[in-house]
């Protein structure tokens, strides 16, 4: 039996054995000097020091017993052997219904043996041998398709002495380097090839050409060489595991001081893995996460994602700490049948980066310091491929409050399973969704999926009250709690009014828009930044339909040519595509369901920009995602609900197209309202001489404001209209001041006015006759009803704070909410991005033009071939005519509310503006308003009363 020898630098076989040719080779040539720039087989790797010592020979190895059939003699690993592939350990875990674990149903032949203490790596029954990592001096995975390779049982240097893993094949000449050759030896005095020995192994100890080197004979000039981050580096070589680059680093010693766990291998190395594959090939490139590679492989219960794109360590540590303090929590339910104290091993958190260049430093450095991340050991390609992204697999035990506070097991914590990936590339939030999802989601089959922003902390018990939703209910196939705002620290945020009126609008969805959708069944939108999905619900079937087909269509849809505004705008909100095609998907009946008590508490936008762009993205997406659901309603009939639930959703459906007419209106029924109840003050019973030259002044400057508004939308960025916004923002409140005004004045006067009459005819007033009164009727039960309904609803879910520190904001700030963010979303339908994300550095990707001496270099295109290229792409490009724009959108929403004002305020001969059809449409209006509110009422009530009977 042959193998490679790690210390001799080349193969070597056992004393009475004759050494099998290696692939490709005689066994002549297999006897020649072994040359390390030549073989396919190993590549080598930068490895940071820490990496070195991981994974050990064993003193006596454990060879194949002829006699048997593919078995090994015994040994550790002999339990855990593959025959054909197919995994038949003991220790194999069975999901219900007598399924083995997905992973050991794949088609390829890859083993995984990895132990949670001895952890025996085996190359399989080509290789042959089996060796115990515990003891190995280099971090080596078999690969077990290429066969004939095994391992030898030198020993390693002894201590003190140079380590001859890095020492030179014969014949090895500097001037000649191949791809992956190691660098030449230099004369300065750093470590590596030709330096000086150093004590110990992996320093590069070996003699070079400089032999005799005399540390002390030589002149330094400048400072003294300080420390620098991964300045002393070990020239390793490993194989690649399945022709990937997986590696098994040990974490800082001085990580392990603060960690009361230092005996499982999980908690003392960092894994490494280099991924050069799309997501949705994760799996088949046979790549493979810690919980499948242990001898018993863990069922993850719960998958928790965190996505990230620049976001600071407070931030990052406010989510983080939130989420292991949850994960404290599970193991502190002793008397559940899932959690306990073991309950972490059931929990894995991911960690999405959106780039490696955007990522936050700081934030890096918090999750080295938690042991998750080590720099140096990333590779940019992997034989030949370039990587796509960066995964770190490590159990930790510290967190990090947002106070930059470590705390560890005596503050309660537990330890926490976290796989980093960390995208080489910015490819958006939805493609780390996809790494999520398609990559990591087959491996681990999963429970229940929860997923959050960084920034958004969710309470200590919140994921533990997601989870018993799906736990409690079969069908539930996607939940979400609260979304609260960030109030700060005694409720200082609430000064800003722009925090405030978002305070109070994210509250009373909470209270009456998802309570009454949950009734239903069907939740338009689970926020992406605190959700839950059950994983197996989100599947696509055998024909490769399904929810995630749908979801994932937005990733590529905002960079194609063929498809349209409408189906881009559409996109920009994929969480409500992915909850309709959810309830709607063919032959289930998946519900969606809120859990009042789970909440998460997130920052909301505290500049107009911030927030104008923000709501241009939810305004666009969910109106185009509305027409989606609605136009393809009929989907409900090819799912498998009853037909109760079907029944409720035909009322939802009509409630929400309803909702969504009214939306469309609402720019034109604001300026209604307005020039009615400023014009009935003009009422000569009144008394309010003057007060027409004020009306028309109000009238004609809410006009021009709007008008600003189109301008600005249609020529202007926000951030760069930020003092021209606020000054509309803050001129609508306060014409809504006056609006408010003119509906008190008006409905005292109404009652004046109708006591005087009934006591001028000799009858008695009395409070029936106040509610006889039409314009009483109108506005002050209409509007009262509505406000009242909101309190009362708070006060049924025993949250009324927002009604007194908030309410008065929303209120001012409502007619801007239309007239300014409507008119932004409706004039930038071409705007597909998400537009919160400004970029920090210029862009480099048409390359850069650096200073030499008096002129610059500059690389432009110089042969007649790539001048055509460029030619014939542009020709392409006009042959093809461009898709279709939603030119039409606009302006047909511009006209309609225009026609709607013209049609309602039109006056004939003379005749007053206080009209019949004026006063109709205003008490049609109101009556909407109070109806839509009662509607969400009922449903909230009855939510509450399932909710507190269900507990």
């Amino acid at each position: 039996m042959a193998g490679y020898d790690p210390y001799a630098g080349h193969y070597a076989h056992l004393p009475g054995t004759t050494p099998p040719p290696r692939p490709g080779h005689s066994l002549a040539q297999q006897q020649q000097p072994y040359d390390d720039r030549t073989d396919p087989l190993l590549n080598q790797q930068l490895q940071d020091p820490f990496a070195t010592p991981s994974y050990q020979l064993r003193d006596e190895p454990t060879w194949p017993n002829p006699a048997a059939t593919g078995d090994l003699a015994d040994g550790p690993a002999q339990h855990h052997h593959h025959q054909g592939g197919t995994f038949v350990g003991a220790g194999t875990s069975s999901y219900p219904g007598g399924q083995y674990h997905p992973y050991d149903q794949q088609q390829n032949n890859m083993s995984y043996d990895y132990l949670q203490n001895q952890q025996p790596h085996q190359q399989g029954p080509a290789g042959g041998a089996t060796y115990d990592d515990d003891q190995a001096p280099l971090l080596l995975h078999g690969q077990g398709q290429q066969g004939g390779l095994g391992w030898s049982t030198t020993s390693g240097p002894a201590p003190g002495q140079a380590d001859p893993t890095l020492q030179l094949p014969g014949g090895f000449d500097p001037t000649q380097q191949g791809p992956y050759g190691p660098p030449p030896p230099q004369p300065q005095p750093s470590p590596g090839f030709g330096g000086p020995p150093f004590a110990g192994p992996g320093l590069g100890g070996q003699q070079g050409p400089q032999q005799g080197y005399d540390d002390d004979a030589v002149v330094r000039y400048g400072r003294i060489p300080q420390r620098q981050p991964r300045r002393y580096k070990t020239v390793k070589r490993v194989q690649l595991y399945h022709g990937n680059l997986v590696l098994d680093c040990q974490v800082p010693p001085k990580l392990l001081e603060r960690c009361p766990r230092k005996d499982d291998r999980e908690f003392t190395h960092m894994r490494y893995t280099a991924a050069t594959c799309d997501p949705d090939e994760f799996l088949n490139e046979q790549y493979a996460l810690r919980q499948i590679l242990y001898q018993t492989p863990r069922r993850t219960e719960l998958f928790i994602v965190l996505t990230m794109y620049n976001e600071d360590e407070v931030l990052f540590c406010r989510t983080m700490h939130g989420v292991m303090k949850n994960i404290q929590h599970l193991c502190e339910r002793n008397r559940s049948k899932i959690w306990g104290a073991d309950g972490w091993k059931k929990v894995v958190v991911c960690v999405v980066s959106d780039g490696r260049a955007k990522i936050n430093a700081r934030t890096l450095s918090v999750l080295a310091a938690m042991g998750v991340y080590q720099d140096g050991v990333a590779k940019n390609v992997v034989a030949g491929k370039p990587v796509t992204a960066h995964i770190y697999e490590y159990t930790t035990q510290i967190s990090i409050d947002p106070e930059l506070k470590f705390k560890s097991a005596e503050r309660g914590i537990v330890p926490v399973q976290i796989i980093f990936c960390l995208k080489e590339k910015n490819a958006k939030k939805i493609n780390s969704h996809r790494w999520f999802f398609n990559a990591f989601g087959p491996i681990l089959q999963p429970n229940v999926c929860i997923l959050l922003d960084v920034g958004t902390q969710p309470g200590p018990t919140s994921l533990y009250k997601l989870w018993k939703v799906f736990d409690l209910n079969s069908n539930v196939g996607g939940a979400c709690g609260e979304i609260v705002a960030l109030k700060g620290k005694y409720f200082r945020n609430l000064i800003n009014p722009i925090v405030a009126a978002q305070n109070f609008e994210y509250k009373m969805s909470n209270i009456l828009d998802k309570p009454l959708e949950s009734v239903f069944g069907y939740i338009t939108v689970l926020p992406g930044a605190f959700s839950a999905y059950r994983y197996i619900a989100l599947q696509n079937n055998a024909q490769g339909e399904g929810p995630l087909k749908e979801y994932f269509k937005g990733e590529t849809l905002h960079h194609s040519v063929d498809a349209d505004l409408w189906t881009k705008n559409m996109y920009l909100a994929e969480d409500r595509i992915l909850c309709w095609e959810l309830v709607a998907k063919r032959g289930s009946a998946w519900v969606l369901h809120y859990q009042r008590s789970a909440y998460a508490v997130t920052d909301v936008p505290d500049r107009v920009p911030d927030l104008i762009a923000q709501r241009r993205r939810w305004l666009n997406g969910s109106f185009f995602a509305g027409i989606h659901s609605t136009y393809h309603f009929g989907y409900i009939y090819r799912s498998d609900h009853s037909f109760m639930r079907k029944l409720w959703l035909h009322f939802e459906l009509f409630y929400q197209t309803y909702n969504m007419l009214f939306a469309w209106f609402s720019l034109g029924n604001w300026y209604i309202i307005m020039y009615i109840l400023t014009t009935s003050m003009e009422d000569a019973s009144f008394g309010l001489k003057g007060i027409h030259y004020f009306n028309r002044v109000v009238q004609y400057y809410y006009v021009a404001l709007l008008l600003c508004c189109f301008i600005l939308a249609l020529g202007n960025r926000p951030q760069g209209s930020h003092g021209f916004y606020l000054i509309i923002i803050i001129s609508f409140a306060l014409i809504m001041v006056y609006m408010l005004v003119a509906a008190g004045v008006i409905t005292y006067y109404s009652i004046v006015n109708a006591k005087d009459a009934i006591e001028a005819s000799g009858g008695k007033f009395s409070i029936s006759d106040v509610f006889t009164n039409t314009t009483f009727r109108n506005i002050v039960i209409s509007l009262l009803s509505t406000y009242a309904l909101y309190l009362i609803s708070s006060l049924i879910f025993f949250d009324p704070a927002h009604m007194i520190t908030s309410f008065f904001q929303y209120l001012l700030f409502s007619p801007a909410m239309t007239n300014c963010i409507m008119v932004y979303a409706f004039s930038n339908l071409q705007d597909v991005t998400w537009g919160n994300r400004p970029e920090e550095k210029p862009s480099t990707d048409l390359g850069i033009a650096p200073v030499k001496g008096d002129g610059v270099d500059v690389a432009v295109p110089s042969t007649d071939q790539d001048i055509n290229a460029a030619y014939d792409d542009a020709v392409h490009v006009l042959a093809n005519k461009p898709p279709p724009e939603v030119k039409t959108v606009l302006l047909a929403w511009t006209l309609t509310n225009g026609g709607l004002v013209a049609g309602i305020l039109s006056t004939s001969a003379g005749s007053s503006v206080t009209s019949t059809q004026s006063n109709v449409y205003m008490a049609f209006l109101l009556y909407s308003v109070a109806g839509l509110a009662a509607i969400r009422f009922l449903g909230s009530t009855f939510y509450s009363i399932v909710w507190v009977f269900a507990r």
